[in-house]
C-alpha cells in the first residue's frame, strides 16, 4: 500500500526509515578525515587501536587494530526491560545468558527499587561507533542470511583509514537492507528467523529485530554527526 508515494506496510515503512537515515548518515560522513575519526573528546575514550595498545579488558577483533569492550554488563537504562522478561516468564539464568553476566547480577537488578542510579558510559570515538555498526550489522547478516556459526566477533577487520571503513561498512549495510527486503510477511513473522547470539534475536519475530537494527543504526549516526560538530568546533568555542 502507498500514500502519496509513502509505502505504509510494515516492511515498507521500516525500509523508507533505513533508506532515509543511510542517506543522511552517508551525506553527514562526507569528508571524514584520518584525525577526525580517531580524536578522542575526553580521557578514557573508547576507540579502536593496535591489540598491543588496547586498553579494555575486552577489547575484540582478528585483526592488528580492535575495538575497545569493558565488562559486560546491563545499563541502568535497561532495568526496565529485564524487568519485563522477567514478567513474561523467562528465567533469572536466560536473562543473565542473554545479557552475557552473572545470574546474581540479574537477581540484583531485579530486587532493585528506586530509579537506578546514571550510567557511567565512557566516551567513543567516531571510529568506535563506526566500528561497532559495523560488526553489529556483520553478525546480524552472518546469523540471519549468512551459514549462522562465524563468531561476530572475528568478522570485521577494523582499520584506522576511515576511507576503508566507509567502504567496507556501507557493502555490509545494503547487502542487510537489500536481503531483508526481499523476505516475505511469513519470514519477517518468525520468531528465531535471526539466531544472532548477542541479544534477544532468536527469541523474537524477525520484524522486530529489523526494527532494532534501524534504531542501532540511526541513535549511533546521531551520535557520530554529533562528534563531527564537536570535532569542527573544538578550537573555535569561546572560553
Amino acid at each position: 500500500m502507498e500514500m502519496e508515494g509513502v509505502r505504509t506496510d510494515r516492511p515498507g515503512l521500516l525500509l523508507d526509515q533505513f533508506d532515509k537515515a543511510r542517506e543522511m548518515a552517508q551525506v553527514r560522513l562526507t569528508g571524514l578525515g584520518d584525525e577526525e575519526y580517531l580524536w578522542e573528546p575526553a580521557p578514557g575514550s573508547w576507540s579502536i587501536r593496535r591489540r598491543a595498545e588496547a586498553s579494555t579488558p575486552w577489547a575484540f577483533g582478528p585483526g592488528e587494530w580492535v575495538l575497545d569492550l569493558g565488562a559486560p554488563d546491563i545499563p541502568a537504562s535497561e532495568y526496565a526491560e529485564v524487568a519485563r522478561q522477567a514478567t513474561g516468564g523467562m528465567s533469572v539464568a536466560k536473562i543473565a545468558e542473554d545479557w552475557s553476566v552473572s545470574v546474581e547480577r540479574v537477581e540484583q537488578i531485579l530486587a532493585h527499587t528506586g530509579e537506578p542510579e546514571p550510567d557511567e558510559t565512557p566516551v567513543t570515538t567516531i571510529a568506535w561507533r563506526l566500528a561497532h555498526l559495523h560488526f553489529y550489522f556483520a553478525g546480524q547478516w552472518e546469523w540471519t542470511f549468512g551459514e549462522q556459526r562465524r563468531e561476530p566477533k572475528l568478522l570485521v577487520d577494523f582499520t584506522p583509514s576511515p576511507a576503508l571503513a566507509l567502504e567496507r561498512f556501507w557493502v555490509v549495510i545494503d547487502r542487510w537492507r537489500d536481503d531483508v527486503a526481499a523476505l516475505t510477511d511469513e519470514q519477517l513473522d518468525t520468531v528465531g528467523f535471526s539466531q544472532y547470539p548477542y541479544g534477544s534475536d532468536p527469541d523474537e519475530p524477525f520484524i522486530a529485530v529489523v526494527w532494532g537494527a534501524n534504531l542501532e543504526f540511526i541513535h549511533h549516526m546521531a551520535e557520530i554527526a554529533l562528534l563531527r560538530d564537536l570535532w569542527r568546533t573544538r578550537f573555535t568555542t569561546p572560553g
